[in-house]
């Protein structure tokens, strides 16, 4: 019955078609999912792929059906901020559990500078990849576009700056940040200042927004202070800043939770008491937020659901789906802990 497994030879297509008594047509088109087969050959071709211990040629299949079975996650970052800062981990996770039982295999990709995305602007527009997915844009980046225009199914984590994608997932970032700050005000803080992300993306610009939003109705001056990126170095400088300029403020609510630690840290150095003189309320809910001294306060995103449904639309496109919903975006809300 196993005669081809024990000879060591692999066994053919012919093969499989010979077993399950259909032609060679029939069992290509069980391999690549074609619904114009009949249940019952259906049945028999599987059978017989598993008797024979067959195993499809991923180069001939490529050939045949366009398909590579791989998928591109981009993300326009250095590899010191994709591995130390907890939301590229939080959506990586969720991709590859939404992957997992789809046989589709994932590659990571860096690219910074200009050269970077053209050289790989090139390698995924050349047929090595179905379809890609893209975090962290920053400006008017054209290689969404370009991917779009050369038929190349693409999804982007978070809604960029300069132009609307066809299909993106993001946070409801503006809310979270209004919602941080109304907290502050609640708490009966009155000089709130913010540490903003790059304005070069929309979560920069989103959080921002929603800062302002909540001091509007208060006539309350906004303190803004400029992150470089979200890091924690940023964090530091930032909060350097605002202390030289606005000695008395009594609370920060800044774009990210490494903002948010660089900016605790340099209280802290400064002789502040967090939150009797300033509290502190950053935006991720980090799994080192609960661990901080004081822990942290801040705005919860689901990233690894944000990774997930990423995942589900691009896998969609991919299989040629009309999205009823192409852009989705996830709700945030506050956890409070002891530093605010």
């Amino acid at each position: 019955m196993n005669g081809d497994r024990r000879s060591g030879a692999r066994p053919t297509l012919e093969a499989v078609a010979a077993r399950a008594g259909v032609g060679r047509g029939t069992v290509s088109r069980v391999i690549n999912g074609s619904p114009k087969v009949s249940e019952k050959a259906r049945e028999a071709v599987r059978q017989a792929i598993d008797e024979l211990g067959y195993v499809p040629n991923r180069a001939a299949r490529t050939l045949v059906t366009r398909r590579t079975d791989t998928i591109a996650l981009v993300v326009s970052e250095s590899e010191q901020r994709i591995f130390d800062e907890p939301f590229f981990a939080g959506i990586i996770r969720g991709i590859g559990s939404s992957l997992s039982e789809t046989g589709l295999q994932l590659i990571l990709t860096m690219a910074q500078s200009r050269d970077e995305h053209e050289r790989l602007e090139l390698y995924l527009t050349g047929q090595h990849v179905d379809g890609v997915l893209l975090i962290s844009l920053h400006g008017a980046d054209p290689l969404p576009g370009r991917l779009e225009e050369m038929g190349v199914p693409t999804v982007l984590g978070g809604r960029p700056v300069g132009f609307t994608p066809f299909s993106y997932v993001d946070m409801d970032n503006r809310a979270g940040a209004r919602q941080a700050v109304k907290y502050l005000l609640g708490k009966a803080r009155r000089q709130i200042a913010t540490i903003a992300g790059p304005q070069d993306m929309g979560v920069g610009v989103d959080r921002l927004a929603g800062y302002r939003d909540a001091l509007l109705a208060t006539g309350m001056p906004e303190i803004v202070a400029y992150g470089s990126d979200f890091s924690e170095a940023s964090g530091v400088t930032a909060m350097e800043r605002l202390l030289q300029q606005h000695p008395t403020l009594d609370a920060v609510f800044t774009a990210s939770d490494p903002l948010a630690f660089g900016a605790m840290r340099v209280l802290k150095d400064h002789g502040k008491i967090i939150p009797d003189d300033v509290a502190v309320v950053g935006f991720d809910d980090s799994p080192i937020a609960a661990h901080t001294m004081p822990p942290l306060t801040s705005v919860h995103q689901p990233t690894e659901d944000m990774g997930r449904q990423m995942a589900q639309l691009l896998v969609a496109r991919i299989n040629g789906e009309r999205l009823e919903q192409p852009v989705v975006i996830l709700d945030t809300h506050l956890v409070e802990r002891g530093s605010a």
